[in-house]
Order: C-alpha cells, then structure tokens, then sequence
C-alpha cells in the first residue's frame, strides 16, 4: 500500500467508485438474464435478440467489473486513500471487514463466472451464484453505514466519496 495518505479521495477514484457501484447494481438486477442464453445454448436453440443482448451484456459488465476493480486497486495502491474517520474499534473492524469482502467480491464473481461460462467448471457455477446475496447484503451494510455516519454522526463519511476536496 501507498506510504501517502491524501486528505480526500481522487477524482478519478471517486469515479471508479460509482461506475463500479452502477455496474454491480445492473448485474444484480438483470443478471439473471445469463440463464436463459444459457438454456438456449444447452438446447441448441438460437436465443432471441433480448435474450442474447442481455446475457452477453452480463458476460461484459462483469468483465468490466472486474478491470475497474483492478485498476482502482491499483490507485489505491498508487495513490493511498485518505485515512479513516474516527470511530469506535468495532466500527472500524467492521467497516475494514466489509470492504475487504466487497473487494474480493468484485473479483471473485467475475473470476468465478468467467470459469463457469467459458471453463464449464460447475463449482464456480456455484460458488459464482452465492455472489449475488453476499452483494446485496454487503451493499446493504456499507450503504447503512455510510447513512449511519453521515446523518447520524454527522461526521462528513458519505460525502468523502461524493466529492475530491478535504474536508476542513
């Protein structure tokens, strides 16, 4: 990890933030639609224009996923994230924990779909379906948290993802 620690997240991770976050969130509403190119193709059947568009398209936005989350990786690593704001040791563990799983989400349900897809690895096929629930109870958390210390704390947490200036 980076020795710098900024005063405020960069532009350019700020955005990797929420393209990220909308990519995800277009998985885990239209992602169900891989299973019906992959019913077609298991019958040998031509999938209909819809049905080829959008599993295809779950195919490339995970894939995209999967980039973004290396690159921003990458600037965190580069470039350092600010440090976190006070808080009790549990609240830390647990925002630390949850961040930690997000991540290996974002690399594991890519990796695990790219192998059940085009390995026909039926293990990954499984592991890759437990992602969607580990995601929608990850965002849950990490968003309560966020509302949490942003109205509650009043402690500016939200709005450090929002916006690239320190806070003063």
């Amino acid at each position: 990890m980076s020795k710098f620690q900024p005063a405020a997240y960069s532009p350019f991770h700020i955005l990797l933030h929420w393209i990220i976050a909308a990519l995800i969130l277009f998985q885990l509403i239209f992602g169900e639609s891989i299973e019906g190119l992959k019913d077609a193709l298991r019958d040998g059947s031509t999938p209909d224009t819809a049905t080829a568009f959008m599993g295809n398209a779950h195919i490339w936005v995970g894939i995209a996923i999967l980039a973004l989350t290396v690159i921003r990786l990458l600037v965190r690593t580069v470039s350092g994230v600010p440090a976190p704001l006070p808080s009790s040791k549990p609240q830390e563990l647990a925002a630390k924990g949850a961040h930690i799983l997000l991540y290996l989400l974002m690399i594991g349900a890519p990796v695990t779909g790219l192998l059940a897809w085009y390995g026909g690895i039926h293990t990954a096929e499984e592991v890759h379906e437990v992602a969607k629930p580990l995601f929608i109870i990850l965002i849950a958390l990490h968003v309560l948290g966020a509302l949490y210390h942003q109205l509650a704390l009043k402690d500016g947490s939200l709005t450090r993802m929002v916006t690239s200036r320190a806070r003063g």
